[in-house]
């Protein structure tokens, strides 16, 4: 069995996703580039080198999770990283700022279908994963999972009429990560009696596909926070909600 950490990102073909696998990879780690498009996964592999295999992973499809769960078993027996990071803002708001989704999908006026659509994948595919990559991660002596969340699903934060992104909150994105949110503190209850450890993270307003590149931080800087939780030991923490530089994020 291989003594390097053996890592799964999903939607790793771009954006926080690939930066984090070239960091990884950097950092020793075997890295599984996960891509709902094998082709496009095998140009994000290609470009970070050795060390980085594409596979595909569609977080939507069952299918996909289990053939992608079933892979990962048969090469390695175990999985020490997994970082929940595909996600998506929109499905009919392509070429807008997020000001300007948020105006289209207000609670009033947000269409279910792009809300069911965004929700399978921010959070119904972030649970699926989970369930899918578990038995493989009690193989590990050391396992971590990292979900990629975002601060503007924080409802503590929300509430508050001084925040600053809270005329952007509605039922699509900002509560999808809401939804995620919770679903990372059910599965931190579930595992708060064994020793694999889960934290959540937000990379902040980077300029990614996401936001139609409207963000203000660099990929590089945006994806830090996921790193360098990503790269604890075992001796880390868990149940953690940060941003860089492990700064708390209230729920």
């Amino acid at each position: 069995m291989s003594t390097e950490r053996i890592a799964l990102i999903t939607g790793a073909n771009q954006g926080v996703g690939k930066q984090v696998a070239r960091e990884l990879v950097a950092n020793g780690a075997t890295v599984l580039v996960g891509s709902r498009d094998l082709a496009r996964g095998e140009a994000a592999a290609a470009e970070i080198g050795e060390g980085a295999t594409a596979i595909q992973l569609d977080v939507s499809d069952a299918t996909s999770i289990a053939a992608a769960a079933a892979s990962i078993g048969e090469r390695f027996g175990r999985l020490d990283l997994l970082v929940n990071n595909a996600g998506i803002s929109n499905t009919g708001g392509a070429g807008l700022t997020p000001e300007q989704n948020a105006a289209r999908s207000k609670a009033s006026t947000a269409s279910l279908d792009e809300i069911r659509a965004v929700w399978d994948v921010n959070v119904f595919g972030v649970l699926a994963v989970y369930q899918a990559m578990l038995p493989l991660l009690r193989q590990s002596s050391d396992a971590r999972i990292v979900n990629v969340s975002s601060g503007v699903g924080s409802l503590s934060s929300n509430a508050d009429p001084s925040f600053p992104y809270r005329a952007i909150y509605g039922p699509v994105y900002p509560a999808s990560k809401a939804a995620e949110n919770a679903m990372t503190l059910a599965m931190m209850i579930e595992l708060e009696d064994t020793g694999i450890k889960i934290n959540l993270v937000s990379p902040g307003f980077t300029s990614t596909a996401l936001n139609n590149f409207a963000g203000t931080e660099s990929v590089e800087d945006g994806s830090r926070e996921v790193v360098r939780v990503a790269l604890l030991g075992p001796d880390g923490p868990t149940n953690t909600f940060t941003r860089w530089e492990n700064e708390t994020i209230p729920w």
